[in-house]
């Protein structure tokens, strides 16, 4: 990797940590830039004594260990973003807008934003932010981040429990000229996972498919009589054949969607690849599936979920489902509401898509769906394309606001 990159890595998480000790290996100037709290504060008190230990477990090898020391860790956005070819977002996408906004002034025109992952409506949000300069920067966006990984230890040590194979991401290229965007990445990350680019950002927002543990949730809780259980339940190996029914119903509505987009602009909007959501499962976890027969099988017997279990709030008298979960406050404004955006664009009805999101915003105490119009009061907080002013299908491919 040649030594002239630089990296700012936002977020001061498991995901940062690893990906700061996996880049400084590759031989870039690696900055990171954290504004939760006093986390710069901390990090640097460990990096005058030692450097970030990152340990690695691969499929049948033993675990390596990687260690390495960022350039900086600040909470400092004109310290960290000036002269960055790449800033790559690793924090909550609720906390996006956030960093947007700190380092917005001093991002350069030929720099690569990424988010890692970005979740849906990164692209709005970033154009809108960055106004004209949106134009000129390249911006990527990733489908979740490339590991399985957990910080031990503050600054110090981070553990890699597992990489993915494969990984998609959607890229708008800026008018001025930027180091090759996947290669670039793919640098940072090694060998796996290895990237995908999508053929266009919209095939990213609708294969998030933001509705799984939505659906999850309404399955399980719909009819709960709001009494504490005694533990918490399975969410994914817990499922019944309705809830996967209903996941694959909202499937079909993501489908439809990405075939009005593609019959309205078939040169400007490729979504040929959109698949629905048994395929994405056979496809990406086809080595930890036992029974791929149907999607109802392809979720209870992936290895990959084995003893998960629902999010839940304890209390004296057993547990209650926290629907204070980012499985709903992120999925729903930073997904369900961005995909319920470009259907209500396209003009294409999603009644089980609209009934979970109801669902969920009553338990959330939030209102985004108002007579099936997403004009609710707490619209601000989503990042759905009409947030920002994108209300028609032209807007949301160009970034031009309508008019």
């Amino acid at each position: 990797m040649p030594g002239d990159v630089i990296l700012c890595v936002c977020g001061g998480g498991s995901g940062a940590h690893a990906l700061a000790g996996l880049a400084v290996q590759k031989g870039v100037e690696v900055r990171v830039l954290t504004l939760f709290e006093d986390e710069a504060k901390k990090w640097n008190r460990v990096l005058q004594k030692e450097e970030l230990t990152v340990i690695i477990n691969e499929n049948n090898r033993p675990p390596r260990e990687v260690k390495a020391k960022p350039k900086m860790v600040t909470k400092d956005p004109e310290e960290a973003i000036p002269e960055c070819d790449v800033i790559i977002f690793t924090v909550p996408a609720s906390v996006h807008e956030i960093y947007f906004k700190a380092i917005a002034k001093h991002i350069g025109k030929r720099t690569l934003i990424v988010g890692l992952p970005g979740q849906a409506g990164f692209e709005f949000q970033c154009r809108d932010i960055l106004g004209e300069k949106a134009s000129l920067i390249s911006i990527m966006s990733f489908e979740t981040l490339p590991w399985e990984c957990r910080l031990r230890e503050f600054g110090k040590h981070v553990e890699i429990m597992g990489t993915k194979m494969y990984l998609s991401g959607s890229l708008i290229r800026g008018k001025s000229v930027t180091k090759p965007p996947l290669m670039t990445l793919q640098k940072f990350l090694g060998a796996q996972p290895m990237l995908r680019q999508s053929k266009h950002f919209l095939e990213t927002i609708i294969m998030c498919y933001s509705f799984v543990h939505p659906v999850i949730f309404y399955g399980k809780w719909k009819d709960w009589d709001g009494k504490a259980v005694t533990e918490a339940p399975l969410f994914y190996h817990g499922i019944d054949e309705a809830t996967a029914e209903l996941l694959q119903k909202c499937s079909d509505e993501c489908m439809a969607v990405a075939a009005a987009i593609l019959e309205a602009a078939p040169t400007k909007a490729n979504l040929s690849d959109v698949k629905d959501i048994h395929h994405w499962y056979m496809e990406n976890y086809k080595n930890e599936i036992t029974e791929a027969d149907n999607l109802f099988h392809s979720i209870t017997t992936n290895k990959a979920y084995e003893g998960l279990t629902h999010p839940m709030t304890e209390s004296s008298v057993g547990v209650a489902p926290d629907f204070s979960s980012k499985y709903l406050t992120e999925d729903i404004p930073m997904g369900m509401v961005v995909f319920r955006g470009l259907a209500e664009v396209m003009e294409v009805p999603v009644p089980y898509t609209d009934m979970v999101i109801e669902w969920c915003q009553e338990k959330m105490g939030k209102e985004y769906l108002v007579g099936g119009k997403l004009t609710g009061k707490d619209i601000q907080s989503t990042r759905c394309p009409q947030r920002y002013g994108f209300t028609t299908l032209d807007a949301i491919l160009t970034g031009e606001k309508s008019t």
